[in-house]
């Protein structure tokens, strides 16, 4: 990786490089292996911590476009960029290694952060989501931003759930993905046995639940389940909730988007910890 010097660009699609970022875009397995993901675009770029990245690729035309550039935030990348070190992508070949169908241009590798199952449970009176079986890229990332929006103080997956580094994923995310904890654990019933014990009461929304969710006092650590799209959650993980709750519903609506659900449960607890009405 160069660091704003001259270099050629890449213009085969055949490159190793380009090959690579290929499979990191499509296979979990290999984004697994090598600890990376595969960032998308100049908001992602610009909030990307700089320790985790690890290369970026960007066009001729937007490099020369950030290198004449007199707005000072388009400056500021630019700079970011050079001290990073970055590569040149033909545009034909930004598109094979994007997976968007209109990059904008730019692409980070970013190394994969690590989390602590105990740091995060020991935050006092935390609050959290624990994610079973979600297979919606664009509801994950959305569950992860909205989370940051509330202040969710770490969110929990289920082996079965979606990768959180699908490329679909990370966008949705906007950024989030970078700040909010996260952990996927082996079994979502012992980690709801370490909260019970722990004392952070778990929720779930549920058809069977008799009481609306802004009944509840959400002012001590509390965790809530969010299921699968189609199926919601499998009835062993929903009977390890203390509480049912549920979400009023008009209409023959028998329930919402999980990403619907999950942001009006996140946002009455920041109602009630911001003291609002």
């Amino acid at each position: 990786m160069r660091k704003g010097s001259e270099s050629d660009m890449i213009t085969s699609t055949a490159n190793q490089r380009v090959k690579q970022l290929v499979q990191w875009q499509s296979d979990a397995k290999a984004r697994r292996r090598d600890g990376v993901f595969v960032a998308e675009g100049i908001k992602m770029l610009e909030e990307a911590p700089a320790d985790m990245i690890r290369e970026i690729y960007l066009t001729e035309e937007l490099e020369k476009r950030l290198q004449s550039s007199k707005n000072e935030k388009e400056q500021a990348l630019f700079y970011k960029i050079c001290q990073s070190g970055y590569e040149t992508f033909s545009s034909e070949v930004m598109k094979k290694a994007a997976d968007t169908k209109t990059p904008q241009g730019v692409l980070a590798v970013l190394e994969r952060p690590a989390y602590e199952k105990e740091e995060l449970l020991a935050v006092r009176d935390g609050f959290f989501l624990v994610v079973e079986g979600l297979q919606d890229p664009g509801n994950l990332g959305t569950i992860i931003r909205t989370g940051e929006g509330a202040g969710v103080n770490g969110i929990f997956l289920s082996k079965s759930t979606v990768d959180i580094y699908n490329p679909k994923t990370i966008r949705s995310t906007m950024g989030s993905i970078y700040r909010v904890p996260f952990l996927y654990v082996e079994s979502l019933t012992d980690l709801l046995r370490e909260m019970k014990e722990k004392e952070i009461a778990v929720y779930a929304a549920h058809l069977e639940g008799e009481a609306y969710y802004d009944s509840f006092s959400f002012q001590k650590g509390c965790a809530f389940l969010i299921g699968n799209e189609g199926k919601g959650l499998c009835r062993e993980i929903a009977d390890a909730a203390d509480f049912y709750l549920k979400i009023p519903m008009e209409g023959n609506v028998e329930s919402l988007n999980a990403a619907v659900a999950a942001a009006l449960l996140l946002y009455e607890v920041h109602r009630q910890r911001k003291g609002r009405c």
